[in-house]
């Protein structure tokens, strides 16, 4: 039980949203709080949104023409609660799950954002809490993570010689995070202007900034349900690595880091050429790939 926790969940959808139904379905047994039901819509409306409308608690934030992160803060905005959960609707939640993550911001007052244990459509354990990446991790995992899952940057990015325990990390994956809604506010919630991919990372490292803390609750468990249709490999290449830049510029700001922000430049521009012609490393590591 959660104690009473006022709680939203907020969830992006698209047309035609198929994984929807499951995924408020599982809902109702993963807390046993009420919850307000908030779908950020992109697009038109499927008769599947139509019908989660009519049939439950649930209503729609028109997030047309709107990046991830606005069409996100638009539904967590247009709530009241204490906590919200940020969700794809891609998932299902194990029962309990939802009040799990409530429990764990008990314990953990200082925690901004709680994120559960991911199975993947496959059956495995997805790594969602990650260390920030340092410079070295960071390009150690461009370079090998998509054909050398196992190198030792990667691992040390993911975090994955953790055993599954409750712990702090540098931030967590936004397939299903809990948020405290006075962190989010704050730290003025996710970066509208980031592109897609990073937001989360962004996020995450912003929350640490503010004083608050990340934290990995694997006593909650959701899991994929949906295998991603894969994009054209060019745009999605574009995207991936123009989203990097962003983030990686901003990071490394100032005269001071010039030559890091030109290496940094040069190294993604070969890497994007290279993804435009080779689709398994846009797609990257198969355990990154977790819906």
């Amino acid at each position: 039980m959660s104690g009473g926790r006022s709680v939203a969940v907020v969830a992006v959808t698209h047309a035609p949203a198929e994984s929807l139904p499951a995924f408020l379905e599982s809902l109702q047994s993963a807390t046993d709080e009420q919850v307000d039901v908030v779908l950020a819509h992109q697009g038109p409306l499927s008769e599947t949104v139509r019908a989660a409308v009519d049939d439950r608690r649930v209503r729609l934030v028109d997030a047309t023409d709107c990046g991830y992160g606005r069409a996100v803060n638009l539904g967590v905005y247009d709530t009241t609660e204490e906590f919200v959960a940020i969700a794809s609707p891609e998932i299902v939640w194990a029962p309990g799950a939802l009040d799990a993550l409530l429990a764990a911001t008990e314990r953990w007052p200082s925690g901004a954002a709680f994120g559960p244990l991911i199975h993947t459509v496959q059956g495995g354990v997805y790594p969602s809490a990650r260390a920030v990446p340092s410079l070295r991790n960071g390009i150690g995992h461009a370079l090998f993570g998509w054909w050398w899952p196992g190198n030792p940057w990667t691992r040390a990015y993911r975090q994955e010689p953790e055993a599954p325990q409750e712990r702090t990390t540098g931030w967590l994956v936004g397939t299903c995070l809990l948020i405290r809604r006075d962190a989010f506010d704050e730290v003025g919630g996710f970066d509208a202007d980031r592109l897609v991919y990073l937001e989360d990372l962004d996020l995450g490292e912003r929350f640490v900034k503010a004083g608050w803390r990340n934290v990995y609750v694997p006593s909650a468990e959701v899991r994929g349900t949906v295998r991603q249709a894969q994009a054209d490999p060019a745009t999605l290449a574009a995207d991936q690595h123009r989203s990097v830049w962003s983030y990686l510029s901003r990071r490394y700001s100032g005269w001071r880091w010039l030559p890091v922000r030109v290496a940094l430049r040069v190294g993604i521009g070969v890497r994007a050429a290279l993804a435009k012609r080779i689709s398994r490393l846009t797609r990257g590591p198969a355990s990154d790939r977790h819906s």
